[in-house]
């Protein structure tokens, strides 16, 4: 099939390139005459795990396109997804959803047959009813369909999620739309992939509930790290114990400083804003939010314990700096706040991140960036994990604690066990390990 792509974002460069690959003709277009032409070369605007050689080899294979000529983009197209970004809006948390009506009227225009016009981006409920009204207001040709097809990718592994899915969720009103839909998916079939066909209301909210329930998950596990640091259990070991009922599942039970990303902080308030409107109060998923924005607040304090109270004067250095691995992107990452409140406090901070330098340095300034993790440990009187990167999980610890000029090793993702670290004359401080009590903070 022949398919288009707007915007080439995380979502729209991922997806459209796994269309290719399925052997479908896709065109992803984008406003951004730069960005195109470094996709193009080869160069592309985000960091994901096996993107590169998937969009090259489907470019040679001639599956793949990029255009800025909406219009050309389009031509050919059956059906035509749109994967812009709908940010959380300034003010009052409602998904910003700007740029998926502008493409939508501009697409109206430039349509010259029937297509289905497919939201891949994250839209509150009702919007595609909203973007069926805007096709006919803009003279849209007659047949037209309006389809949700909400993406599950997680960063870092986008690629694999893609193609094996737990699930592909179709929300659409009209047999042709359902019918193209399960054709574009047609190679996943053979996987037997899920696949859930609904209206497209319940499919818009489908995405916001998922994203929802996950978030509840880890402010749950949060939560349980501080009652086990303060009655002496180890979170880890509660989390296995219940991770192991089927009906809960081990996944997204990982304590931590707290959820950040792309979709998790903006969701959740999307779906409250939402809820509030329909005069529906959520009272668990606004705990949620709250939960982790406190969480997110009290890692500095941590930290101004294991170093015995006050930051100031004090040198930290900081390993992880993007909200999780594997990926460059730094929205609402757990490491703002902290490094935030560690200067505030006082602190000098080094820091270093695989990847994530480039999206980080605008974000953080007053802040020096480390060539390496060893860099970052030196002089430092406390060593902060705030991003479990796999380059983290085996640290030289005697070299670590060489370069050091403190001992204290603050593992806010749990990465290592007291005793392993206390070896070379460092101190743990932990997640809810339940080892507090001399060693608190």
């Amino acid at each position: 099939m022949h398919l288009a792509m707007i915007g080439t974002g995380y979502v729209g460069l991922v997806s459209g390139a796994c269309f290719a690959d399925f052997g479908h003709h896709v065109t992803c277009i984008d406003k951004d005459t730069a960005k195109i032409d470094k996709i193009k070369a080869g160069v592309m605007p985000i960091w994901e795990p096996g993107l590169e050689g998937l969009v090259k080899s489907n470019i040679q294979h001639g599956r793949l396109s990029f255009t800025t000529d909406l219009k050309a983009g389009i031509e050919r197209a059956d059906a035509v997804f749109i994967a812009v970004g709908t940010p959380a809006r300034r003010g009052d948390g409602h998904a910003d959803l700007t740029y998926v009506y502008e493409a939508v009227r501009e697409l109206a225009k430039a349509a010259t047959k029937p297509i289905v016009v497919v939201t891949k981006s994250t839209v509150p409920v009702g919007t595609g009813d909203r973007i069926a009204e805007i096709l006919k207001e803009e003279g849209a040709p007659e047949g037209c369909s309006v389809a949700s097809n909400p993406e599950f990718l997680r960063e870092g592994a986008a690629i694999r999620d893609f193609k094996i899915p737990d699930r592909i969720v179709v929300g659409a009103e009209d047999d042709h739309a359902r019918e193209v839909l399960k054709e574009i998916y047609r190679p996943l079939f053979l996987n037997q992939a899920p696949i859930v066909l609904t209206g497209r209301r319940t499919a818009e909210l489908t995405k916001y509930a998922a994203n929802a329930f996950l978030a509840m998950k880890i402010s749950f596990i949060n939560e349980v790290a501080d009652l086990c640091e303060a009655v002496g259990a180890d979170v880890q070991e509660v989390a296995r114990g219940i991770g192991l009922d089927n009906r809960i599942g081990a996944k997204f039970l990982h304590a931590g400083p707290g959820y950040g990303g792309s979709c998790f902080p903006k969701d959740t308030l999307a779906l409250l804003r939402t809820a509030e409107e329909a005069g529906v109060e959520q009272r668990i998923i606004s705990t949620v939010v709250s939960v982790n924005d406190d969480r997110k607040a009290a890692m500095a304090d941590r930290v101004a314990k294991a170093v015995g109270g006050s930051l100031k004067g004090k040198r930290i250095g900081v390993l992880g700096l993007t909200f999780k691995p594997n990926t460059d992107d730094m929205r609402d990452a757990p490491s703002i706040p902290l490094i935030q409140r560690l200067l505030e406090g006082g602190a000098e901070v080094a820091a270093f991140d695989p990847v994530g330098r480039e999206q980080a340095e605008p974000l953080l300034p007053g802040i020096t960036f480390a060539e390496d993790e060893y860099e970052t440990a030196a002089g430092a009187d406390a060593v902060v994990i705030v991003t479990e990167w796999d380059e983290f999980r085996a640290l030289d610890l005697e070299v670590i604690a060489q370069k050091m000029k403190g001992k204290a090793l603050v593992d806010l993702r749990n990465v290592y066990d007291r005793a392993e670290v206390e070896r070379f004359g460092l101190v743990h401080f932990g997640v809810g390990r339940g080892q507090y009590g001399a060693n608190s903070v």
